[in-house]
């Protein structure tokens, strides 16, 4: 008969199994480079709608800075108990990355345009404080509703970001101000052509990192590019504050608009939807699968951003699809490395005088930017789109319609003049118009009628 062989005291401990890749530990040597990869790669998004929607407002110098740094405190926070977690309360404890999505500009612009002068962020942040709410509320039950959400639908979506917000870099590379004289000047419209150049010559000699911080490159050659012309503007950086804590509500109490609210929680659905889809491919590229526990706790972190950001002058909170395809090209699939980077992104949120450097890029520098920022959201919505069975006439009729919806908005902005004003708010975005759209097209194509013909549309879609 076999026997164990018994272990003697010489022969020591036995070792401790390794670590899973996503709880590895990496030596600083490893680690800071790949946390500076993510950094590089989220960093123009993160900066993104505190930009747009602070120049939509009006807001000063001292305001953008403060917007900004808000910005990035908030999505350092985020990331960090995404990753780090708390007990089995909040975070996936992936290597994923929260911030203010792009998604919400759209629909805040549109809040914005509808909203008497100094009302606009508190309106803006009423309605995102309830749709983070709204988000904790429906997230431990948003599995059951992923089904009305499918490819065909957040496809459509995410090609609406893209394509609406398409207008906002245009805008910046005439120069920003469309009440100046010299908006549309020909210095803008070249310092807005020589970025996009600088970041296209980047992106295909460049090699490594230099490739993917090609955004970055862009952004601060065009500003370079633009002092000796007298278009970069200092004064941002000498009155700054060194470092500071963003201060609770300092761009006024929260208003709760009905009609604003509607349009953000319909954009929070959106981007649940997209964070439960990249915490899902990400489970899959570290070898981890991604329960429904798992898709739970990481949604709450999102909703608890989304409602405690604002407070401080942060937005809707989501996934960072970029830093996704940083983890499958690296495959550097620890979460310390992301914590990391949260940590970082906390750093350069409390020393305002870092986010003063970002308010000081020219209009037209961020428009040649912006251009390929932007349009690069709306190729993920045609990627997605593309593998959403398009070959299904029922698919083609919906998708073309809901992207009709979605451009009337952009195409004639007057349209929705004689609705309501709760109407213009939500129909006036054209993600929100589409959204609602694909949604209800989905219903009545893939879920009314035979239970057959509803599982074969919906594996098609």
């Amino acid at each position: 008969m076999a026997t164990t062989p018994v272990q003697r005291p010489s022969d020591g401990p036995c070792p401790a199994p390794p670590a899973h890749p996503v709880d590895e530990k990496l030596p600083a040597a490893r680690l800071i480079p790949a946390a500076l990869q993510h950094i590089a790669a989220m960093y123009a998004g993160v900066v993104t709608p505190p930009l747009i929607i602070g120049q939509a407002v009006g807001l000063d110098t001292a305001g953008m800075t403060r917007l900004i740094a808000a910005g990035l405190l908030i999505a350092g926070l985020a990331t960090l108990l995404q990753t780090l977690g708390v007990a089995k309360f909040a975070g996936n404890r992936l290597p994923f990355v929260n911030a203010a999505s792009s998604a919400g500009i759209a629909p805040m612009l549109a809040i914005a345009e509808n909203t008497a002068p100094g009302h606009q962020l508190p309106a803006i942040y009423g309605a995102v404080m309830v749709a983070g709410v709204f988000c904790l509320c429906v997230g431990p039950f948003f599995g059951r509703l992923l089904r009305f959400f499918p490819p065909l639908v957040t496809g459509i979506v995410i090609t609406l970001i893209g394509v609406t917000l398409m207008p906002v870099p245009v805008s910046w590379a005439q120069g920003g101000d469309k009440t100046a004289a010299d908006f549309g000047a020909m210095k803008y419209l070249a310092l807005a052509a020589f970025t996009l150049a600088v970041i296209l010559v980047i992106q295909r000699f460049g090699k490594g990192f230099l490739k993917q911080v090609a955004l970055l490159m862009g952004l601060l050659i065009g500003t370079l590019a633009a002092i000796p012309f007298g278009m970069a503007d200092f004064g941002a950086i000498t009155s700054a504050p060194v470092a500071a804590l963003p201060t609770p509500f300092s761009f006024g109490a929260p208003e709760f608009q009905p009609a604003a609210i509607l349009s953000l929680c319909i954009v929070m659905l959106v981007l649940m939807t997209e964070s439960s889809a990249g915490m899902l491919a990400l489970g899959e590229i570290c070898d981890r699968g991604c329960d429904g526990p798992t898709i739970t706790r990481g949604l709450r972190t999102d909703g608890i951003a989304t409602l405690i950001g604002p407070m401080f002058g942060g937005f809707p909170t989501s996934a960072f699809a970029q830093n996704v395809g940083v983890v499958s090209l690296t495959r550097v699939r620890s979460r310390y490395v992301v914590a990391a980077a949260g940590g970082a992104l906390i750093i350069l949120g409390t020393f305002p005088v870092l986010g003063a450097v970002v308010s000081m890029v020219p209009m037209p520098v961020l428009g040649g930017a912006g251009i390929v920022l932007f349009g690069s959201i709306a190729v993920s919505g045609i990627r997605t789109l593309s593998e959403a069975g398009l070959d299904d006439s029922s698919n083609i009729i919906l998708v073309a319609v809901a992207l009709g919806a979605g451009i009337i908005p952009l195409a004639a902005p007057t349209f929705y003049a004689q609705f309501p004003a709760w109407a213009q708010t939500v129909l006036g975005s054209g993600i929100s118009a589409g959204a609602l759209v694909a949604v209800l097209l989905n219903l009545f194509f893939h879920h009314l009628g035979t239970r057959s013909h509803a599982a074969a549309a919906l594996k098609s879609s």
